[in-house]
């Protein structure tokens, strides 16, 4: 089974690759132009989605100013109007930002608010969801939108409905998820290609290497200074 299950998702990567193209370069763009300008990337998802947010905050072979934002109840009241609000309220976001709204079904109020605040503050909202399964449920919040209506650009996994994609025989219920792999893939090809823009605009991308290769942990001190003042006052940034 375990082959099986290997080969859809190879199977479902090369789909991605072949008709996500022109969203993971829009993304990129706007993650690029963030980072030239001495902005910061943000990153949220509820529940599970949170892996997501935090693949891309602070990591080896990544770029520096991504922040997660946190989900203190680990998506227990992702479906709590009221509370995506909440979550962004004392954050320092700022109009010409970009942030990333993960949530596989995008359905849910909590990451729907946090689209929709963040949109009216003026940041670019990029949406990581599956539109087979958002299209496929109603909204549970009252304005009726699902996540992919309010962001600017929709970066769709190709994540099948439930997530669950593998079917067993004498099990009535589908296994096997599929939305943290095509995620964290259709996230650090944005990443790749907003650091190929960087290089392109002749700045130097702020990327983190890994700490346990040799010189990692000075170059990553070099980096991290250069945005010592926004780690020291939001706490946001990790202080490596």
């Amino acid at each position: 089974m375990y082959i099986e299950y290997l080969d859809m998702l190879c199977k479902s990567l090369q789909q991605m690759k072949e008709t996500q193209g022109e969203a993971i370069r829009k993304a990129a763009v706007l993650v690029g132009d963030t980072v030239i300008k001495g902005g910061l990337v943000y990153a949220f998802g509820s529940g599970h989605s949170q892996c997501l947010a935090r693949e891309i905050h602070s990591r080896a072979g990544g770029l520096y100013p991504v922040v997660s934002i946190p989900d203190p109840m680990w998506g227990k009241a992702e479906r709590l109007e009221g509370y995506g609000e909440i979550l962004l309220k004392g954050l320092p976001l700022k109009a010409g930002e970009t942030i990333f709204v993960i949530s596989n079904s995008g359905r849910n109020p909590e990451p729907i608010e946090v689209a929709m605040r963040a949109k009216e503050m003026g940041l670019h909202v990029i949406a990581v969801t599956s539109l087979a399964h958002s299209k496929s449920v109603p909204s549970r919040h009252s304005s009726g939108k699902k996540l992919y209506e309010i962001a600017e650009i929709v970066l769709d996994t190709g994540t099948p409905v439930g997530d669950a994609c593998m079917s067993f025989e004498g099990l009535p219920m589908k296994a096997g998820p599929a939305s943290t792999v095509f995620g964290a893939a259709i996230l650090n090809a944005v990443m790749v290609e907003a650091i190929q823009y960087i290089i392109e605009k002749g700045e130097t991308p702020p990327i983190l290497i890994s700490a346990n290769v040799e010189g990692g942990d000075e170059h990553n001190r070099r980096v991290v200074e250069k945005y010592g003042h926004l780690a020291a006052s939001m706490g946001l940034l990790s202080k490596i």
